[in-house]
């Protein structure tokens, strides 16, 4: 009987102390600082020097990356490739020769219509002079003013005849025309369709290949219609600009907004905007997703890195470094650019805060700052 009230006695100190040790370890009390022997304990942690410094105002979106110009090339004749001026997937010029077609159907009926041209003229000389010979006669009454009539006709005939010819030269001109297919924009062709020998027609539906201008290109994102007026005083300010990259890629193409779309979606409450990048090294490539940021304007913010900042029931926070000790400070965080968080209130600039350690530490603990501390938003660790 004494050995268990013994055992209930031993039981309930132990649940006491216990529960002394927790209340003073989480309230920052005596027990939670002091180590064995009574000696006070200290925590190392690394810090980071607070900054005032220009940070962007940034909007990120998924986009997608779409040529200005894309072209199909098809044929305007009937007949046969002669042959294939490109390389597949090549960069072509404006003005290069990319087909030659059989053009010998061609060239014989205008040499043809080129003869008819040229008896019509000879025609119609010699009914000129007929007139010209018939008035004289008939002035005289030699001869019958019926005769000078049939002269006049096959003037207007053979003059009828020649320019109606010409009009069928001109157009078997064109036509030789089309037996060059040039391209009529710059950019990056497909794989040819056709090849030499292949028949082609203007009914085909397949093209014989396709062009797309690669420099410039677009790269469209939709913007949340809360941003508007924002973007659109930026755009007016330009100080608007828009960076993209190939998610993974650390590279980035920079351009300009060209385009707010005229509505917004009332689906997803967004509006499409539209930038256009240089891409000279055409970095951008049509249909690809890409990382679009937009960078609306620059101004001068708090900064402090994003580990330094925790969160609690009531808010954000921060451990501030005082006299060796670690204050709770209460902050509020605007936004997040990177690895910065941007501080709307809580911080003036100048303090030092734990950029690691936090989860040892409680209001008041006292600390040590390990060397090689973290820098703060680009900066310095602090204490170098």
């Amino acid at each position: 009987m004494k050995s268990r009230k013994l055992l209930v006695l031993v039981l309930v100190l132990a649940v006491a102390g216990a529960a002394y040790f927790a209340r003073g370890y989480f309230a920052g009390g005596p027990v939670a600082v002091r180590a064995q022997g009574g000696t006070e304990r200290v925590v190392p942690v690394e810090v980071a020097k607070i900054e005032r410094k220009k940070v962007p105002v940034n909007l990120d979106a998924l986009g997608t990356v779409t040529p200005i110009a894309s072209v199909s090339l098809k044929a305007r004749l009937e007949t046969t490739i002669t042959a294939v001026h490109f390389r597949d997937g090549a960069h072509v010029d404006k003005g290069d020769l990319l087909y030659t077609l059989d053009c010998r159907q061609i060239e014989a009926d205008m040499k043809r219509v080129q003869a008819v041209i040229d008896g019509a003229q000879a025609s119609f000389e010699q009914a000129q002079r007929d007139v010209s010979r018939y008035s004289d006669l008939v002035d005289r009454n030699a001869t019958p003013i019926v005769t000078l009539n049939n002269a006049q006709t096959a003037v207007n005939v053979s003059k009828a005849t020649a320019e109606s010819n010409r009009a069928q030269l001109e157009n078997l001109r064109v036509q030789l025309g089309f037996c060059s297919i040039k391209a009529p924009i710059a950019g990056r062709i497909s794989m040819a369709n056709v090849k030499v020998g292949n028949f082609v027609r203007p009914a085909d539906t397949a093209p014989m290949a396709t062009i797309i201008q690669t420099a410039p290109i677009y790269v469209s994102f939709p913007v949340p219609q809360k941003n508007l007026p924002a973007i659109r005083e930026a755009i007016a300010a330009e100080t608007a600009t828009v960076q993209a990259g190939i998610p993974g890629d650390a590279k980035r193409a920079e351009g300009a907004v060209t385009m707010i779309e005229n509505s917004v979606d009332a689906a997803t409450g967004t509006a499409m905007i539209r930038a256009t990048m240089p891409n000279k090294d055409e970095l951008l490539w049509p249909g690809t997703l890409v990382n679009a940021r937009m960078t609306l304007r620059v101004e001068d913010a708090v900064t402090a890195p994003a580990s330094a900042v925790s969160v609690s029931q009531t808010g954000n926070f921060v451990f501030v470094i005082e006299d060796g000790k670690a204050k709770v400070q209460p902050v509020v965080v605007e936004r997040q650019t990177g690895d910065d968080a941007i501080i709307s209130s809580g911080l003036k600039g100048d303090e030092t805060v734990v950029t690691d350690g936090q989860a040892f530490l409680s209001n008041g603990t006292r600390v040590r700052v390990q060397s090689g501390g973290r820098p703060a938003a680009g900066g310095k660790p602090a204490g170098t």
